[in-house]
Formats: structure tokens, sequence, C-alpha cells
């Protein structure tokens, strides 16, 4: 059947849908009208194209809207509800603006591929979770330690914004150092904001564990947040908020030339404050090495200058401070002023603000006759005075300081008071009866006394530290002074033990070489060893031997030090051992009393290896036999010839190295290595061998 002969059956409204389970499905029944329903026919609703693919076409079917009709009632699944047949859908309301709705769809869609696109752009750039130990971490962490100590000498200086014009007696805000000050103070909260986002990246210890490895982090992202979170979140939020930005820029236009402008500049005072006292919370511990991800400056002379810092920060923040109350003294005396003169207080307190003191703050002045009876007021002048009436305590050279307009002059002689009542705690002040003078008073001597146990105690640790070894070197030679004196050695002697314990200590500094090196792993011991001996590769015989015979060589080496004169081996005595020599000179005199120099790089007793070997033979059952000879004599005699720094390889130590290694050192390779004599031996064996074969010869 063609689509033109089948029925329309009209669509079904909502109403159809709404089905009531306590309806009987018995009075629901089949509608009688005039339509007729056309069945499903496969056959002639399919057809098939004549090309070779043969593709089918999909069967169309009847677009239906609205959700499906649910029917509790097994018996009539497809029974619909009576009288919902004669129902017709009503046609949908037309769009009054549709382009705008257009226009609406399409600017989202724009704005929400933007930020796709935005987000994929920038997620390549956030970082994961990164450890702690990191070498980037650290070096940021001194960063910001340092950009938290510049902000903590960066704050007080707030406090010096403000001055007093001493002849219209008023205060005056200036506003180039206003605007310098805030782009310093925006930069740091810039910093200390990207230090916040790190914390969020940053893994933390697990506190469950015992160790401090890299394994032992917890690198999960929301149990970091979470702990930050409940950690020091609260004091990071409150350092970076801008609220000196916001009084500065927002609260005191409004106020300036009124007589709010003092609660406004009151307000500054108590924000500065209320941030200064955290943020020196959060960086301090940090600036004397309690970080959680250890030491931020790890040499002894950055820490000499961050306790210097410390105290110089001390006198800084003390001296600011004792600007900022004597300014608030003198503002508290031209109140006082008010009060006695005959000018209306309310008109006075706003001649006491001049806002920036530029030509337009005071131009609204001019037409005011009360402008020209404070400027003239004697109590007002009063104030200026030592011997007026209004006691200022210690802050009465603050008073005339105060009317300096050049910030350098305010700040050098604040700062050269705050550091010297810290170096004197307050002991030449001499506080009025006002509480907030006193506790002030109180609290320079505190930190006075807190400053200087802390930083006698850093110093002395930083002078020991420095003494710690000349220290030792002086009981060292107290104790071998006193061993010679017991022993009752001659003079020459004590002269030669004195010079070779000085040279010693000169050589070591005192470091006590083998045992540092027991503390380090056994593979970087032998890259250590390895860097330090590598001179034992450019002696002749050991330059046929593989790593491991090498590094057991280089394992049982030792440090000497011969001092001028001495024997290293003696004519027609044994040879225990092997010298190289890697400073100083020594001679080698033979019988035939032949000198031979060596220096820096050469070796005596080489000879050693080749005796030894000799001493070790292998049977068929691969078992290390030893063959009893007599000791090497040398037929030379080795001085030194100045202060000289060898390593020393004992024949004890070689002998176990050539029974460790025996098979080895049998191949035929090695054999002929060691065959070679020592550089000082070949002319005499040369010799020898001449006179043997001239006597052959002559026979």
């Amino acid at each position: 059947m063609d689509s033109s002969g089948r029925d329309k059956i009209a669509m079904l409204s909502a109403p159809y849908f709404q089905s009531d389970d306590s309806t009987n499905s018995t009075s629901r029944g089949f509608s009688t009208g005039n339509t007729s329903v056309s069945m499903f026919n496969p056959t002639s609703s399919q057809e098939y194209s004549s090309d070779p693919l043969r593709n089918e076409r999909q069967t169309s079917f009847v677009q239906m809207n609205g959700p499906l009709y649910v029917n509790r009632n097994r018996d009539f699944v497809f029974q619909p509800p009576q009288g919902a047949l004669e129902q017709t859908i009503t046609d949908p309301t037309p769009e009054r603006y549709p382009s705008l709705d257009r226009f609406h769809t399409v600017s989202y869609g724009d704005a929400k591929g933007w930020a796709k696109r935005m987000c994929s752009f920038l997620l390549p750039y956030i970082p994961g979770v990164i450890s702690p130990h990191k070498k980037v971490v650290q070096l940021w962490n001194r960063f910001f330690v340092i950009s938290c100590l510049f902000a903590a000498f960066l704050d007080p200086l707030f406090f010096f914004l403000l001055y007093v014009h001493q002849n219209n007696k008023c205060i005056v805000i200036s506003k180039p150092m206003m605007i310098t000050i805030l782009i310093l103070r925006s930069t740091t909260d810039f910093i200390y904001l990207m230090h916040i986002l790190l914390q969020f990246r940053l893994a933390y210890e697990n506190p469950e564990s015992r160790d401090v490895d890299a394994e032992d982090l917890i690198y999960d992202p929301r149990k970091i947040a979470r702990k930050y979170f409940l950690g020091y979140f609260g004091f990071d939020f409150l350092i970076v908020l801008p609220l000196p930005q916001i009084i500065i820029l927002l609260v005191l236009p409004r106020s300036l030339g009124i007589y709010r402008s003092s609660y406004a500049y009151t307000l500054l005072r108590v924000a500065i404050l209320v941030q200064y006292v955290p943020r020196l919370c959060r960086f301090l511990p940090m600036l004397v090495g309690s970080s959680p991800t250890g030491f931020i400056f790890k040499s002894a002379w950055a820490n000499f200058v961050i306790n210097l810092l410390t105290f110089v920060l001390a006198s800084h923040v003390v001296g600011s401070l004792w600007y900022l109350f004597g300014l608030q003294r003198v503002n508290r005396c031209f109140r006082n002023a008010c009060n006695d003169s005959n000018i209306n207080v309310s008109r006075c307190s706003n001649l006491i603000d001049c806002g920036h003191g530029n030509e337009n703050d005071y131009r609204r002045f001019e037409n005011d006759s009360t402008w020209d009876l404070w400027k003239t007021n004697e109590y007002a002048t009063a104030c200026f005075w030592k011997d007026g009436n209004f006691n200022f305590g210690i802050y009465e050279d603050a008073v005339n300081l105060t009317t300096r307009s050049s910030v350098v002059t305010r700040y050098v002689y604040s700062w050269f008071w705050g550091l010297q009542q810290i170096s004197t705690l307050a002991g030449n002040q001499a506080p009025s009866y006002f509480e907030w003078e006193v506790l002030f008073t109180m609290a320079i001597i505190g930190i006075g006394l807190l400053l200087f146990a802390l930083l006698i105690g850093n110093m002395q640790n930083f002078l020991q530290s420095l003494g710690r070894r000349k220290f030792e070197m002086l009981l060292r030679q107290h104790d071998v002074e006193r061993w010679m004196r017991r022993h009752c050695l001659p003079d020459e002697l004590r002269r030669q033990v004195r010079d070779a314990e000085r040279f010693n200590w000169a050589a070591t500094r005192g470091v006590n070489e083998g045992m540092l090196m027991e503390n380090l792993p056994e593979d970087l011991q032998r890259e250590i060893r390895r860097h330090l001996f590598k001179f034992v590769r450019k002696v002749k015989k050991f330059q046929q031997l593989d790593e491991p015979i090498i590094d057991a060589i280089c394992e049982r080496l030792s440090t000497k030090t011969y001092i001028k004169g001495s024997k290293v081996l003696s004519m027609g005595g044994p040879i225990d051992k092997m010298v190289f020599i890697i400073k100083g000179k020594m001679e080698s005199v033979g019988e035939d009393l032949s000198a031979i120099p060596l220096s820096k790089g050469d070796v005596c007793g080489e000879e050693l290896l080749t005796w030894c070997l000799e001493h070790f033979s292998v049977n068929k059952d691969e078992r290390k036999i030893r063959i009893v000879v007599p000791k090497l004599l040398s037929n030379r005699q080795v001085r030194c010839s100045s202060n000289v720094e060898a390593f020393v390889l004992q024949a004890a130590d070689l002998e176990e190295v050539a029974n460790l290694f025996a098979r080895f050192l049998r191949s035929p390779r090695v054999q002929e290595a060691t065959r070679n004599e020592s550089q000082y031996n070949r002319r005499g064996l040369a010799a020898r061998r001449f006179q043997v074969a001239w006597r052959y010869g002559k026979k």
C-alpha cells in the first residue's frame, strides 16, 4: 500500500497519556470512527536498488511526537483510552522573535566552544601533583621566602604615606609614594597567590609513615586540597587579600577632606597590621629552616645573613610603628586644639585633613574664614613645641619628624630609632601616662630581649661552626705535645712530628676520609675511587688489568703524607708498599748513585706487583698454591724532596688482591705486562744483561 492509501490517525494529546489505574479495563473500547488502519506490508514497503551492491533502503516509519503511553492493564496492551482518538493535537504556538532565539543559540554555542578551546589550551600548562623534594620546588621556596621578606619590609612603608604640613596644621598623604607602594604590594600579592595555587599541587608526606622517601608521599589531589583547606589556607587567604589596595583606591578618595578621613586612615593601619602578623607567622618558619620540604638556606653564611636580616627587620617594624604612633599623637594634639579654641569643632576637624596636599585640595579652603584662624591657632602651633601642654612621651622626636616631606629622611631616622631602642632595650626612654605608649615600650623591651637571645645563640653557633676545625687542630696539637713529653723525644724528632702533624692537617683539613667514604653507598664509593685514583690506569702494569681488579686495588688504597726528607724506601730494605704520588716530589737514588726524580703521577715500588704474582700459582684442581720465597728487597733509596701527598698500597693488601684474582692475573696478557720493570730499574737491568752477554761471549 502506498502512503496515500494509509488512513490518517489523529495525534494523541497529553490527556491521552494519562492513565488511571482505578478505571476498569473493560470500559475501554475501540473507537468506531470512519478510519481504516493500514497494515504494514514488508514486501510493499521495501524498494531495492538496481545497482550491483543492492543496497537496501531503510523503511520509512511514521514519525510520532510525545511520550509513549504507559498502560498498566495487561488485557489491553494497545488499547487507548476512550475518546482519545477524537482529540486532535493543537498546532504549536509560533515564536514571536525567532531571530533573537537563533542568535541566543548561536552565541551560547560560540561561548561554549570558546570555553572548551580555552580549557584545552590551558590544560597542558597546568602541572600535575609534584614532589616537594624536587629541585624546582626548592628554588621556588627560596624565591618565595625572598619575596615574603621583601613584603615584610614593604608593608610598614604604608605608615610613611602620611606626614604633617606644619604651616597649614594638617595631615597630607603622598600620592607618588602611594602609587609606587601599591604596585610593589600587588606584585608580592601575585607571587603569594602563585604559592597558594602551588599548594594544591604539592604532595605531602604520609603522616602514618616514618620514612621520608618519595614513595611515602600522598599524591591524591583531593587529599592534598583537603589538608591545605584544613591547614594554612585561611592564613594564606587573609594574607593575599588586597585590603590596602581596596582601602586606598576606593575608601580614601571618598573620605579625603572630611572628618571621616581619620577613620579611613585607621582602617588602613588596622588592615596592614592584621595581614602583617599572619605573614610573619607563615614565612619566618621557612626562613629559619623549619620548612616541611627541608632547609631553604643551608649554608652557614646564608644563616648568618638571615639572622642579621631578622634583626634589621625587627628594628624596621619598631621604627615604623613609632612613626605611626607619633603621627597619631600629633593628630590627637590637633583635635585637642580644636576643642580648646573658639573654632567650630566639626569644621576644624575637616581642616586637619589636607588630602594629597596639592593646589586643588587647598583651594577648597580659600573662601573659608576658619582656615586662616586655624593656621595661626596658638594651641595647634604649640603641638610642635617640646614644652607644650601636650605630653608626647617617647614620641617627642617623632613630632618634628612627621613634618619632613622627604620620605627618605622620615624612614631612615625611624629605622635608626628602632635599631637603637632594640639594642638598648628602650633603656633611654621614659613614656608618658598614656596606656598604649607604655605597652609599646614594654613590647620593645620584650622584642629586644628575644632577638638578643636568638641572635647571640645563632651567632655563637655560626662562629663555632667556622672555628670548630681549628679548635680540633689545637686539641690535637696539645695531645701530641703531651705524648712527646711523656716519651721524652729529642728536639729534632719533636720538630719533625710537629711538621708532619701540621702538613697532615693542612692536607686533610681535619676530615677523616675513610669514615666519610664508609657512610656512602657502595656504588657511589666505587665511582668516587675511580675518579680519585684514575692515575692508577696510567701505570703500565695496571693498564692490562680488568675493572674488578682495579676496583679492588683502589678500595685498598689509603692516603699518606710525607714531609720533606722522609725516607719512603731504604737501600736493602724490604719493599712493603707501592706509593702513588699525587702532590710533591721524590728522588730515587740507585746503587750507582744515579738519581731519578719522581713527581705527580709517578709510582715507586711497582715491582711489588710482579713479586706478588710469582708467589701464587694455580694447579689443575684450580686451587691456589702459595710459593714461599724471600721478601722483595729494594736496591734503591727513595727520599722526599718536598712535602708529599700520596696514595699507598700495602704489600698485604696487594697479596690479598692477587689471592682473590689469581686466575685472572695468570693470563698471558697480564704476565706479559708485568714483566716490565719499573722506570728506575730498566737501565740497571739492561746493564746487567749486557754484562752477562759480554762474559758469555768472552768465554
